[in-house]
């Protein structure tokens, strides 16, 4: 099928008056919290912006949270397409990173996000095959293909003695 729609909503409620709204730009806190309106019970992610702009470091900014979305879909879709050839994935965690430069008018964009996907296969999957399906998996991520931001995957594949049947 082709063309198919799909729509997704959250909300994204702003926790951070402290009394006087936004007087000014040290008035307030950048705290939010996340939630779906469509599922109550999903848990809330709690929300504020990178601590260089005042935000507070125990919670997830947008900047970390856009570097897990692309993380995120490419494992999905690798784990999808192992799964389908027949790569037997025992493990996977991604040590992603982002490079995010700011210019002169205080705006900005991110200029590179590296996955660094390091993955355990079972000693009788095909490693070179695994490693193809990165390719394959970049191709299909529906994030990766809705950015501007160069994604880059260097994957770590280790194989174990494990067999599976």
């Amino acid at each position: 099928m082709t063309g198919r729609e799909h729509h997704y909503r959250v909300t994204v409620r702003w926790t951070g008056n402290e009394g006087i709204g936004t007087v000014s730009y040290r008035s307030y806190s950048r705290d939010h919290e996340i939630s779906s309106p469509a599922v109550p019970d999903k848990p809330v992610l709690p929300g504020s912006s990178d601590p260089t702009f005042r935000g507070d470091p125990r919670r997830w900014s947008p900047e970390e949270l856009y570097i897990a979305a692309l993380s995120a879909c490419h494992k999905l879709w690798y784990l999808h397409l192992c799964a389908n050839a027949g790569v037997v994935v025992e493990s996977y965690v991604d040590h992603a990173e982002g490079i995010m430069v700011e210019d002169e008018t205080g705006g900005g964009q991110f200029t590179s996000v590296t996955l660094h996907p390091e993955i355990t296969i079972t000693r009788a999957s095909d490693i070179e095959k695994a490693h193809a399906l990165h390719h394959d998996a970049h191709a299909k991520c529906f994030l990766a293909n809705s950015v501007k931001t160069p994604v880059i995957v260097e994957p770590i594949i280790n194989a174990l003695d494990r067999q599976t049947g």
